[in-house]
């Protein structure tokens, strides 16, 4: 058996580069919109005032754990499902077949292991999705809304990276996205998740504008909290996220930080357990053409176990848990 040809260590690294760049570039994007200003204003340089007047902009506000969940719960269990599919590749402008079958593997296979596996169980979850997402597989509604316990919201137009956008143009995508979802879905979406998990300088005003009941994009805590803008209570509930608690990097056999799915199922129990200990939130976000696939969907169904064979165990949507908090904060 003959070693590797220089062209395949070429090509292997090539791929290996890649990824690293396309995750460099995702998690760099503040940086990157800002580099201009900064070489001519850096950071270092600037006044306390005008600091804090950055920091404070979108901030963590009262917390707004509950004493208990609903039916007496300890913990609530909050899986969610991004289903992206193509526009993972669409929102960089990739038209590339490989890359939108492995999206389309989302709706034509992932999305019904990910429903059934619930189904089984009897748990209820919430599915986030682009527009065009749901738009390119409208059965995929359908697919969700059978059982009538699980929520649908509304996760950007195209996957757009909302925070490089100006203004008028989140706001265009955004509203077209509750539109379509509003046509598609019989309902109008109450929940956002944004595509990048950022906010630009206005998304948060568009999310009170637009009467959204909560947020789930933002990572200041493990419990729901009030968002404050400028030091001032919102009104909007977060439910945080995390990228400890995300499939999709570790999850992608391409990617530079690609894990064994059964030592990340580790890292889940652990988060889990220790969420349980605290009485607070466990909130899980999944990719259906990550986590649907079978050497994947075994986890999340020993997680489901695992997390199952304890008391006082609450599973609901992003949407019943924040009318539950906002039931209990005795917010209007």
């Amino acid at each position: 058996m003959t070693g590797p040809t220089r062209s395949s260590i070429s090509r292997g690294l090539a791929v290996v580069l890649c990824g690293v760049a396309a995750a460099a570039a995702a998690a760099a994007i503040p940086a990157a919109a800002n580099a201009a200003q900064e070489a001519d204003d850096p950071p270092w340089r600037w006044s306390e005032e005008r600091v804090f007047e950055a920091v404070n902009r979108v901030r963590a506000g009262r917390d707004l754990n509950p004493d208990s969940w609903p039916d007496g719960g300890r913990v609530a269990v909050l899986l969610s499902f991004d289903v992206d599919n193509e526009t993972v590749w669409l929102r960089n402008g990739d038209t590339n077949v490989g890359g939108l079958s492995q999206g389309e593997y989302g709706s034509r296979v992932a999305l019904g292991r990910v429903v059934d596996l619930l189904d089984e169980y009897g748990i209820a979850a919430s599915f986030f999705g682009p527009a065009l997402s749901f738009s390119l597989a409208p059965h995929q509604i359908g697919m969700i809304q059978a059982s009538g316990r699980h929520e649908i919201g509304v996760h950007g137009w195209i996957h757009e990276r909302n925070a490089t956008l100006p203004r008028e143009e989140e706001e265009r995508l955004l509203r077209m996205a509750v539109e379509r979802m509003t046509e598609l879905m019989g309902e109008r979406p109450v929940g956002y998740r944004a595509p990048s998990w950022n906010f630009s300088d206005a998304t948060l005003d568009l999310l009170l504008e637009m009467d959204f009941l909560y947020d789930s994009s933002l990572m200041a805590d493990d419990r729901p909290y009030e968002i404050n803008a400028n030091g001032e209570p919102t009104g909007l509930v977060e439910l945080p996220v995390d990228w400890i608690l995300d499939d999709a990097p570790l999850f992608n056999p391409l990617g530079d930080r690609y894990a064994n799915p059964r030592e990340v199922l580790e890292v889940y129990k652990d988060e889990f357990d220790v969420a349980y200990e605290e009485g607070t939130m466990f909130l899980l976000t999944m990719h259906p053409h990550y986590i649907g696939h079978r050497s994947r969907i075994v986890i999340l169904r020993e997680l489901i176990e695992h997390m199952r064979s304890k008391p006082g165990v609450w599973f609901g949507t992003h949407r019943d848990a924040v009318e539950w908090i906002r039931a209990q904060a005795h917010m209007p």
